[in-house]
């Protein structure tokens, strides 16, 4: 909420408000864990096939049991996927030249990708690696580095962990054979007692300084062999627990019984370790780097998301703050619209949920349970901040897509995971019914390379390509007045700029990112999608279409090459017997909140052929009542 919405509404407002805030420190932080209890640690790096739900296998893996029971020993579904974005603010241009200013959400990993119109979210060794080469600046502008050369993907200020100090309270020396001789043993090991317990890792490097000459084939640092181990060998002294001790290896195995390590006598000592004999990424973050490419750095449509039905997705939204509006203290949330979260506290309902403040990060956690085009907002006074643009899309890949061929007892992959079978005949409210007539063995098959938009079972979602397209607009006086201080007329707003990704005709059609100068003194690049559709002859074409506009209506044609409608808010659109319901149109029409998915077959049409896709309100498709702009694109048939 803004400062001059709570001079109008008066003080008490403001007080009580003020006191519904969250309290104590916040601080940037990123999570994107390599492992959970769901993904072990041998499937976090790559989409795995399906091969069944991921369920307790039964006692005789591998039999026929084991497949018509639906359970599979080696069933790992999905994948750990991560993504970091900054909430702030931002410029983006117009048609006719105009740049508006905006509250927005900008990339913080995936840069490369999204400054290539990709979705911006990483598998984890991808999302965990750390730019330490990069100078500070903003990678993905158009001149640090050059455009086309910048790669890097990892999350933006990912640093290691600070180096971790401990005092070492007493050496111990000893060996962990047989007390009774331990000469000509290997390795002998030395026991340190620490004050407290044990911070320290296995595979930590551990350096010891003390008096007297060093060990033979000492080479400055021991790694860590055992943390928190019981210390019965050695007597303790003042202070000393029995379990608070680690030991590392010794390299001097020529040693009588009497001394482990020669020349190390029990003295009081400094000790450093770094995790795994590096410093750890485990979510500290440089603020500077963070700051450096978070602020100014707004996009819109916002950073594109895409993950795969049962992936465990980590989202990181950071508040970086609005330098164009230092006078306000704006909270931002990530609000996944329409999707099916397990608990309202990822919701982004700031009521039900938590509110990220200025110099703060919160990472949401999701599992992808449904297939099916979504869109994401801030939930902060959305009238005001989804018309500033803070809008984005999301859509979630079935399945199917990953099917390994084969089919549990005759249903459909899906049928075999309780989260996601439909049953008609019990559950009257079921989203995705089995196609009429049974399942088709052929269509459920996956040849590796054809991919659909939801679990159909019979192969009628298949597409080749893929468009998000978010429908926008903008009053441009609301924005003006965002950014000069004013009171702003949320009852008198209305769309005078009509926006497809981002962008109107005929920038929807320029290829790569559009870039923006900005307060800053730098270009970024505002618009990372373009919205230009190319189909290969004989393809199809699927368009994920999200309305986000917030006061009006939206209308879009096709001429020439019709609209096959399959999908609705991200449902399949299928009747509880299992009938399709897709329907062919040459017109759709949207409210803000609503998605579809629309599938254009290039079969029969001709290399070079052109059609549009435009909005037949002839007041949408101008920039502010001048001549060109607004909705429209070009689709284009392609070789």
């Amino acid at each position: 909420m803004s400062v001059h919405q709570w001079i109008s509404r008066g003080l008490p407002a403001a007080l009580s408000l003020l006191l519904a805030l969250p309290a104590g420190a916040q601080s940037f932080r990123v999570q994107c864990p390599t492992s959970t209890i769901t993904h072990k640690a041998a499937n976090n790096n790559a989409e795995p096939l399906y091969l069944g739900p991921t369920y307790t296998p039964p006692t005789t893996p591998g039999t026929a049991a084991d497949y018509t029971t639906g359970f599979h020993s080696n069933a790992v579904n999905g994948a750990i996927k991560c993504q970091q974005i900054a909430g702030g603010d931002g410029y983006a241009s117009m048609a006719d030249g105009t740049q508006t200013y905006m509250f927005s959400f900008g990339p913080l990993s995936g840069l490369a990708d999204i400054a290539n119109g990709l979705p911006g979210t990483q598998f984890p060794s991808v999302f965990n690696t750390s730019a330490t080469s990069l100078a500070p600046g903003d990678p993905a502008t158009t001149n640090d580095p050059a455009p086309g050369t910048f790669s890097y993907n990892g999350a933006v200020g990912l640093t290691p962990e600070v180096v971790k100090l401990e005092t070492i309270y007493d050496i111990s020396e000893g060996c962990t054979a047989s007390l009774a001789s331990c000469t000509g043993v290997t390795p002998n090991t030395v026991t340190v007692i620490l004050n407290t317990p044990s911070p320290f890792n296995l595979n930590d490097l551990v350096v010891v300084s003390g008096t007297g000459s060093p060990p033979a084939g000492y080479d400055g640092t021991w790694p860590v062999s055992a943390v928190n181990i019981p210390n019965t060998q050695f007597s303790a002294g003042p202070g000393q627990g029995a379990s608070q001790a680690f030991q590392f290896l010794a390299v001097d195995n020529s040693v009588s019984p009497a001394r482990a390590i020669t020349g190390l006598p029990e003295i009081t000592a400094s000790s450093t370790a770094t995790a795994g004999s590096l410093a750890e990424l485990n979510g500290h973050v440089d603020p500077r780097q963070i700051m450096d490419v978070g602020v100014m750095n707004g996009n819109i449509p916002a950073p594109l998301m895409a993950i795969d039905e049962d992936d465990e997705f980590f989202l990181t939204l950071t508040n970086v703050g609005m330098i164009m509006r230092p006078d306000l203290f704006e909270q931002h949330t990530v609000h996944f619209h329409g999707y099916p979260n397990a608990s309202a506290f990822y919701d982004g309902v700031p009521d039900a949920s938590v509110a990220i403040n200025i110099g703060g990060s919160f990472t949401y956690y999701y599992l992808a349970p449904d297939a099916g085009t979504y869109f994401w907002h801030c939930h902060i006074t959305p009238p005001e901040h989804l018309q500033m643009g803070m809008v984005g899309q999301l859509y979630v890949r079935p399945r199917q897509n990953r099917w390994s061929g084969y089919l549990f007892d005759g249903l459909l992959a899906q049928q075999g995971d309780l989260r996601t079978a439909c049953n008609s005949a019990s559950d009257i409210l079921c989203s995705n019914p089995l196609p009429a007539g049974g399942t088709s063995k052929a269509g459920a098959q996956n040849d590796g390379k054809t991919k659909y938009a939801y679990n159909d079972g019979d192969g009628s979602t298949s597409y080749d390509v893929e468009y998000p397209l978010q429908i926008h607009g903008f009053d441009p006086n609301f924005h003006f007045v965002g950014m000069t201080f004013n009171p702003e007329g949320l009852t008198d707003m209305k769309d005078k700029y009509f926006l497809l990704n981002g962008r109107s005709y005929p920038d929807t059609v320029t290829p790569g990112p559009m870039e923006t100068p900005s307060t800053d003194g730098v270009k970024h690049f505002s618009q990372p999608l373009p919205s230009i559709i190319n189909i290969p002859v004989g393809k199809k074409a699927l368009l994920r279409i999200s309305d986000l506009d917030v006061t009006e209506y939206q209308t879009l044609a096709s001429l020439g090459i019709p609209m096959k409608v399959i999908g609705y808010n991200a449902k399949l659109l299928r009747d509880q017997a299992g009938n399709n319901l897709y329907y062919n149109t040459n017109s759709i029409t949207l409210a803000g909140g609503e998605s579809l998915d629309v599938i254009l077959d290039a079969t029969g049409y001709t290399a070079g052929q052109k059609f549009f896709l435009y909005t037949p309100n002839l007041d949408h498709l101008s920039n502010d009542a001048e001549n060109f702009g607004g909705l429209m694109t070009e689709i284009n048939i392609t070789n």
